[in-house]
């Protein structure tokens, strides 16, 4: 909580700042290869689905918050100034994750993941390579078809949080690759059901449930300078 408190802290900063003058900030815009995992009936029919991974952030390094320290709250300053960089989206809108992935035996799963809120820890963080852990807040709606019994026709609509891990390699200031996993678990719903409860039981998990979304991913990075003017 207070590695998130002194990450919102200093993005208010930067709104603050911008106000006064341009702000120039490297953004992060970043798009590769999904692989999903999930748990129950739809991995025993086919083991692994498809989708893309997305990220767009805008990146705060210590030089830009150092700049405009004065204008954060003396009582958080000190924590701040601590920060090597805080990272955010400019938009919840934008999807954390696409599902894309027809039938290749006989289920077949589209869909989207938004990740309002994060928080990410570097353990390892030198020279381009960041090793970090991570977890944040899901909303996940995915279209689930199947010609077996097994698997009815369902709409997935669920919040859930997600633990992970991120290896991020730069190879220049503007170029880079990352590779990770993230575990998503959800609010358990019943293959072909919705609410809370089924046939007047409360929906645990099991295999006719979905609950746990495992997720590999390997993306490409791009980062260009961005000048606001506010």
């Amino acid at each position: 909580m207070r590695a998130l408190t002194v990450a919102a802290l200093s993005i208010a900063l930067f709104a603050g700042a911008a106000r006064a003058g341009e702000v120039t900030v490297p953004v992060d815009v970043a798009v590769g290869p999904a692989f999903y995992v999930i748990t129950g009936e739809v991995a025993r029919d086919q083991p692994v689905h498809f989708g893309l991974k997305l990220s767009v952030q805008a990146i705060i390094d210590q030089a830009t918050i150092r700049q405009h320290q004065d204008r954060i709250p003396p009582r958080y300053r000190k924590q701040a100034l601590r920060m090597k960089e805080v990272r955010f989206s400019p938009s919840i809108l934008i999807p954390d994750a696409l599902i894309i992935s027809p039938p290749i035996g006989h289920t077949s799963l589209y869909g989207a993941t938004w990740r309002p809120i994060s928080v990410r820890a570097p353990l390892v963080d030198s020279g381009g390579t960041c090793l970090s852990l991570g977890a944040g807040l899901l909303l996940t709606y995915a279209y689930i078809h199947s010609d077996l019994a097994t698997i009815p026709e369902t709409h997935f609509l669920r919040p859930g949080l997600d633990v992970g891990a991120d290896l991020e390699i730069m190879f220049t200031s503007s170029f880079g690759v990352s590779l990770g996993w993230a575990s998503g678990f959800y609010v358990p719903q019943v293959l072909g059901g919705f609410g809370l409860a089924h046939e007047g039981k409360s929906v645990s998990i099991g295999p006719d449930t979905l609950w746990h979304f495992g997720q590999a991913y390997f993306k490409f990075h791009v980062r260009f300078p961005y000048t606001a003017t506010l």
